[in-house]
């Protein structure tokens, strides 16, 4: 049994594209079960659709307030029964229920080399501080901004006018904790085997 995946994402979907293209050829043992954005017409959700992975959208000026977002998020993942979910390019920090809920089978991508530069604007931020040395990161989602178990990380040399290089080793680094991992996933026997939870 293949370990069941949920994506989400905000934007362009290159993350995404990336897992796609390697649980479709077998380096990652994996299926993506569906993939979710905040943004209704994100182009992620076009990606998805184009290959036959349910898409949904789950836009925050759709509900009250943060807390019911947050909940109707939860519920939607919940639906698909995912062993692991993947924040892929997903501006939204996650709500403490949906941690709590996935914790350990929630992974985030970041473009800097954390600890340094968490937050929305990491390769702006590296850039303005003069590193000459960057790069990307995939770790656990916590309850902090990204502060999570460190997955795997690797180093980007800077150039001049340089970010589209750390893009492209993100993409490649995202596939590699993922297929490391997941074969674990749909074991009984871990102990935050959760599927059905």
């Amino acid at each position: 049994m293949s370990a069941r995946i949920v994506v989400l994402a905000s934007g362009s979907g290159t993350l995404l594209q990336a897992l796609i293209d390697a649980c479709a050829d077998g380096r990652v043992p994996a299926t993506i079960v569906a993939v979710g954005s905040d943004v209704e017409y994100a182009p992620a959700l076009g990606r998805a659709s184009k290959v036959g992975i349910p898409a949904f959208a789950c836009r925050l000026a759709d509900f009250a307030d943060r807390q019911a977002w947050d909940a109707a998020l939860l519920g939607v993942v919940r639906a698909f029964e995912p062993d692991l979910v993947v924040s892929a390019g997903f501006m939204r920090i996650l709500g403490s229920e949906m941690v709590d809920a996935l914790s350990g089978r929630i992974i985030n991508t970041h473009p800097a080399l954390l600890p340094a530069f968490p937050g929305a604007h990491a390769v702006r931020d590296a850039l303005a501080y003069g590193v000459t040395v960057t790069g990307c990161t995939v770790h656990e989602i916590d309850h902090g901004v990204d502060t999570g178990r460190i997955l795997a990380q690797r180093a980007v040399e800077v150039l001049p006018d340089d970010d589209e290089r750390i893009k492209e080793v993100e993409r490649e680094l995202l596939v590699t904790p993922i297929a490391r991992i997941a074969p674990s996933l749909t074991d009984p026997a871990r102990p935050d085997h959760r599927r059905h939870a």
